[in-house]
């Protein structure tokens, strides 16, 4: 573990995670930033209490991290574009983010890192899940690395397209149905592309180690048939949010977290039939995995 001298690090698993303490995110200096970047690559996500952070300054943070990116199906706020308001009313009976993903792996180059900063949260539930695929590719055994090596998963964004591969049998895990009350404001992603293909073990260009890249965006693998690719990527999806290589986050109001997408899946708990849910998050900007 990283001799920490600025921050406090509490790990919350065995797994992965871990809250980072005596840290005002307001008031960041460089060298603080950089143990809070050692962490979070250690960690591969953490989370601070009790921030009382403007959209400027949660959007300052991100920057540290990388450029903004911006989601090619939803609007940010109007007086803060790079902010995704994610907000499930009292009514809603879709959480957004309830299946287990890893952010914005349909686009050719996905979402580094993500931050999700509580602006209101239920008493109880609404908390969110997180899964190690570092742990997930180690634990696979050495026939089914090698059966892996080189293969490429085809990954698509579009829920309308998720919805039809499922009626046509193509995957059996629980999806959007598409009619789901968008939880952001829609916008048309134009020109921009939604589906791509990608290693589904990926090399993470920071620490070196092999990840499983797999999320609920794969739909198939390349160059197998649909009847081959299937029952793997099924296993897969299974293998990979087993108990032992995750966590779980209650949040707080105050609450921020961030974690990479590059080696960590997470998953929106929807246990909060009946009140609200306000969350203020922020995607950095990836590179092509490899």
């Amino acid at each position: 573990m990283a001799p920490y001298r600025r921050i406090e690090v509490r790990p919350i698993a065995g797994a992965l995670g871990a809250e980072i303490g005596g840290v005002e995110l307001s008031a960041l200096d460089d060298e603080t930033f950089a143990e809070i970047e050692a962490a979070w690559l250690e960690h591969l996500v953490v989370f601070f209490r009790g921030q009382d952070i403007t959209p400027e300054q949660q959007i300052a943070f991100a920057r540290r991290f990388g450029e903004i990116h911006h989601h090619p199906f939803m609007k940010g706020m109007d007086e803060h574009p790079d902010i995704l308001e994610i907000v499930k009313e009292e009514g809603d009976t879709k959480a957004f983010g309830e299946v287990w993903h890893t952010d914005q792996m349909f686009n050719p180059k996905p979402a580094k890192a993500t931050i999700l900063y509580a602006k209101e949260t239920p008493d109880a539930g609404g908390d969110t899940l997180f899964a190690n695929m570092y742990l997930a590719y180690e634990a696979l055994s050495e026939p089914m690395k090698a059966l892996l090596g080189g293969v490429r998963t085809w990954n698509v964004g579009d829920r309308k397209k998720l919805y039809e591969a499922d009626k046509a049998g193509i995957t059996r895990e629980g999806r959007y149905t598409g009619n789901m009350k968008m939880a952001a404001k829609v916008r048309d992603p134009g020109d921009l592309q939604t589906e791509a293909a990608h290693p589904i073990v990926r090399t993470h260009p920071e620490t070196g180690r092999k990840a499983l890249y797999i999320s609920n965006h794969t739909q198939t693998l390349e160059g197998f048939r649909a009847a081959e690719a299937q029952p793997i990527v099924a296993f897969l999806r299974t293998h990979a949010v087993e108990p032992e290589f995750t966590c779980r986050l209650r949040w707080q109001v105050g609450t921020l977290a961030i974690w990479d997408n590059r080696c960590a899946q997470h998953r929106a708990l929807n246990d909060y039939a009946g009140k609200r849910r306000r969350m203020h998050r922020i995607t950095i900007a990836g590179d092509a995995p490899f």
